[in-house]
């Protein structure tokens, strides 16, 4: 039987010389390794109880949405600032080259829901830390953070300490 790992494409000097790109189109375009990914992350769900999936745009839509489906939870969208329709919350957070915000519903969130906040990938982990704090901010409790990668050289799990964080695959360099 395939791991997820296996799915995985690696794309030598993409986007610039040295970097190793790590392509989870090759996952989602095979049946066996979105079954297998999604499978991987229920896995490390099995004991966590939780009441809602959080995911940001747009691959954490794709693997929140299936996770949140299977284990019956709800699905909470966090989107680009400017893209949902109701009173929103938002954070503002530093990025390579600039900055970037993101929004979720005000009403999203009930005080003292536990959360699960899932992506494809964790780099530098500026993103989800913004996620993180808005879930907090709406009284919501972060009980785990999953991702389909890890890129431990960039040392995003630096900016989530304190946090139940784990992927289904770590890869040691950036």
């Amino acid at each position: 039987m395939k791991k997820v790992e296996d799915y995985v494409r690696t794309i030598p000097d993409f986007p610039e010389p040295g970097i190793m790109f790590r392509d989870i189109t090759s996952v989602l375009q095979d049946p066996d390794g979105l079954q297998t990914a999604i499978q991987g992350m229920e896995e490390l769900l099995k004991d966590v109880e939780f009441d809602l999936v959080v995911g940001p745009e747009s691959r954490g839509f794709i693997f929140g949405v299936p996770v949140a489906y299977n284990l019956k939870k709800g699905f909470i969208p966090v989107r680009k600032k400017g893209k949902l329709p109701c009173e929103t919350v938002e954070m503002t957070y530093d990025l390579e080259y600039g900055t970037a915000t993101i929004e979720l519903h005000k009403d999203a969130i009930k005080p003292g829901q536990k959360v699960v906040i899932i992506d494809d990938l964790i780099a530098t982990g500026g993103t989800i830390e913004a996620i993180v704090k808005l879930v907090e901010q709406l009284g919501g409790e972060v009980v785990k953070i999953i991702f389909l990668m890890e890129l431990e050289g960039l040392n995003g799990r630096e900016k989530l300490k304190g946090y139940d964080m784990d992927a289904v695959i770590r890869y040691p360099g950036k």
